[in-house]
């Protein structure tokens, strides 16, 4: 019943994100090109290597001709407009152009190319995490329990009893997944866990930083808001956890002081997804806020050099 219970609980916060209908080909061409890691290609694994599978470039032009613009292509000229030199005709003195006045028309510039992108704003690619392989071999006490409204998470060992020195990092490293069933259950997982941990959080904390750098530096807006909300409930869920954080702000904060900027500007229309919590700029100001509250003396200091425009929100 408790387990229910927050289940029910965490659906009102986060169902609207995590249970929310995806679209079955959503991510195809981002497994294609390399972007999200491919899953198994049965439920008994993968092919034999002598299997004939169909050539990538032609999945992707399939794929891309809907969504590329017609281009522009000049017809091919005729073998009748060239005329070999053996059968050129020999011109009369004085009748060719050469030694012709210049032509008036202005000479061609050539286009000047221009510097390349820094791409600092683009997504990476999405290595496969260690959810998935653990999920995969079946080594994970979690199933989905579907429902006509909502889908929910189905714990068959009881989470007071988990080792969160080996599950919770193993949870944290999935939730940069963008494909369901690993999405759902990583996230729902990890909220699941801090919600009923207590004091098993605050020693695993050094455990569970290089998932959540390896998630901020794909740089992918839906996993990067995905890891802020997770960070702000790991702070709130016991104490000492945010002074824990502190010390490792250099592979937190870099990716959030380069979209501390990134809000949106509709004027005076009205944000309806505003309950989702997608706004990644409103996101990072929250979590800094969050970060400096429970961050401890040594929090402000620490936060304002890796972001130099932040600014304290306590009142002196």
């Amino acid at each position: 019943m408790y387990t229910q219970r927050v289940s029910d609980a965490a659906q009102l916060v986060h169902g609207d994100m995590y249970n929310q209908r995806v679209d079955p080909h959503k991510n195809r061409i981002g497994k294609l090109t390399g972007k999200i890691p491919k899953g198994q290609e049965s439920p008994f694994g993968d092919f034999p290597r002598d299997y004939n599978r169909p050539c990538k470039k032609t999945q992707l032009s399939t794929l891309g001709a809907s969504m590329m613009s017609p281009r522009l292509v000049s017809p091919r000229p005729s073998s009748e407009s060239f005329t070999p030199r053996s059968q050129s005709v020999t011109l009369r003195k004085g009748t060719g152009a050469g030694g012709g006045l210049a032509p008036k028309t202005p000479r061609k510039e050539l286009p000047v190319a221009l510097p390349p992108k820094a791409g600092a704003y683009a997504k990476r690619p999405i290595a496969s995490s260690e959810f998935r392989r653990f999920y995969d071999r079946g080594d994970l006490p979690v199933a989905i329990q579907h429902a006509s409204t909502a889908n929910k998470i189905n714990w068959k060992v009881d989470i007071d009893k988990l080792d969160y020195h080996h599950y919770l990092p193993i949870f944290m490293d999935g939730v940069r997944e963008k494909e369901d069933p690993y999405r759902f259950l990583a996230v729902e997982g990890v909220h699941n866990m801090l919600d009923r941990g207590g004091s098993k959080i605050l020693p695993v904390v050094p455990q569970l930083i290089i998932p959540i750098k390896t998630a901020l530096n794909t740089r992918d807006i839906e996993v990067v808001t995905t890891v802020l909300k997770v960070l702000q409930k790991l702070v709130l869920a016991g104490e000492m956890i945010g002074e824990a954080i502190v010390p490792y702000y250099r592979q937190i904060l870099p990716v959030l002081n380069l979209f501390k900027n990134s809000s949106k500007n509709i004027g005076d229309t009205m944000d309806y997804g505003q309950r989702k919590r997608m706004n990644l700029g409103e996101l990072i100001d929250e979590t800094l806020e969050i970060f400096e509250i429970h961050g401890g003396e040594d929090a402000f200091i620490n936060i304002k050099y890796m972001i130099p425009t932040y600014e304290s929100c306590s009142v002196a």
